[in-house]
């Protein structure tokens, strides 16, 4: 029987913050799956390795973590005073689903660099020596992401000695602001905080009820403290991912935390729904071994968060999540803010798995809603490989 050759389609390998993932212009994409649907998602899916029992994404490019197993689609943008379009596809490892439900933060920070290089941004907004303002129009959650990134001699900055604690090596600086991170359409209104209440009493069937922060900014993102749920917010990867009870109460925390939220209508559709929302647990600053080795003080950070992304605890943090930390650090009164001290602040400094990372926001109260003009944080980004990947032809 004859078998359907491979096709080759352009394509780049970039790290983004801590995270990676497979990079398209939309126009190269096969023509089928340059509108969304089920082409489009079975074309990613044999990209990337998916739906895999072994949860390994050998025959593909996937890397077999939440972090690893990411598609981008960038295209000139459609829309008034931006540069580019970014479309994110967030792969399932081991369920045949791409969930578009959010953006991936990390990944933000490589878009811009995608997008000058790959003739995306008009060249006379690009300096010869400088910094390029890149204009990004996040297509999942309609938002607007400003990414600032480095230009030498006409050309994308990608070395330097930034260090980002979860990335082996320094790289070039590339900071990213999140306008507007509240408030996004994913459900509860448009309110950055659905229920209305800057804290809720979550009650979760088989788990218990205890405190919870349920925001939307950045990524819609269910705060708990650590100590309600009977950790104490050091943990690393191997003390929850190798644990199958943890892992099903975090999940059905997910699953009740967006019922609360106006996310689903009810609890079963959580599971065709990973991407989104996040759940993170947060602890007041204690002494922690990264999990490179590093010691990270109490007097380093402001508080301790630990954040679970695709069904398993992050090796570091999502950007979307750590938006969501650093606008809810900055309300008063938040489980975030209160583990942070509960003192009023514009910047925080948490300790994850890696090590640390600083988020700046600014919140106020206007009418009754809190609003956040942006978050900044820095990452930094690099091209892994281009060329083409290849796909068997019959595959979407």
């Amino acid at each position: 029987m004859a078998h359907a050759p491979q096709i080759k389609i352009p394509a780049t390998y970039m790290r983004g913050g801590t995270s990676k993932g497979v990079f398209f212009s939309l126009k190269d994409l096969p023509e089928a799956a340059q509108v969304p649907g089920p082409a489009r998602d079975a074309l990613l899916l044999r990209v990337i390795g998916s739906p895999d029992p072994y949860d390994k994404q050998i025959d593909g490019m996937g890397g077999a973590t939440s972090s690893t197993s990411k598609t981008v689609i960038l295209s000139k943008s459609t829309h008034a005073d931006h540069d580019v379009d970014y479309l994110f596809g967030q792969v399932s490892i081991d369920k045949p689903f791409v969930d578009w439900s959010g953006n991936c933060g990390n990944l933000t920070a490589a878009v811009g660099s995608f997008a000058v290089s790959n003739g995306l941004v008009d060249a006379s907004r690009v300096p010869h020596n400088g910094v390029a303002v890149v204009r990004v129009w996040q297509a999942n959650i309609s938002k607007t992401i400003i990414a600032h990134v480095p230009i030498t001699n006409g050309e994308v900055q990608e070395t330097g000695d930034f260090e980002l604690d979860g990335v082996t090596f320094p790289a070039a600086e590339v900071q990213v602001e999140f306008l507007d991170p509240a408030a996004d359409e994913e459900g509860g209104g448009g309110s950055m905080f659905p229920t209305g209440n800057l804290v809720d009493d979550l009650e979760v069937p088989g788990v218990g009820t205890f405190k919870a922060t349920l925001i939307n900014a950045g990524i819609p993102t269910i705060f708990v403290n650590a100590e309600d749920i009977g950790y104490n917010g050091t943990e690393l990867q191997c003390a929850i991912n190798g644990d199958p009870k943890a892992l099903l109460m975090f999940e059905t925390i997910r699953a009740y935390g967006a019922l609360r939220m106006g996310l689903i209508s009810n609890v079963d559709e959580a599971a065709k729904r990973q991407h989104t929302p996040k759940v993170a647990f947060v602890a007041k600053p204690a002494d922690y071994v990264s999990s490179s080795g590093k010691a990270v003080a109490a007097g380093d950070v402001d508080l301790l968060v630990r954040a679970l992304s695709m069904g398993k605890l992050h090796h570091a943090m999502m950007g979307t999540a750590a938006v969501a930390i650093g606008t809810a650090a900055a309300i008063t009164g938040t489980l975030v803010n209160l583990a942070a001290g509960g003192t009023e602040r514009n910047a925080v400094r948490f300790g994850h798995p890696s090590g640390t990372l600083r988020v700046g926001a600014e919140a106020s109260l206007v009418n009754g809603e809190w609003t956040v003009n942006k978050a900044i944080m820095s990452r930094s980004a690099r091209v892994l490989m281009e060329g083409y990947v290849r796909v068997p032809g019959d595959s979407f």
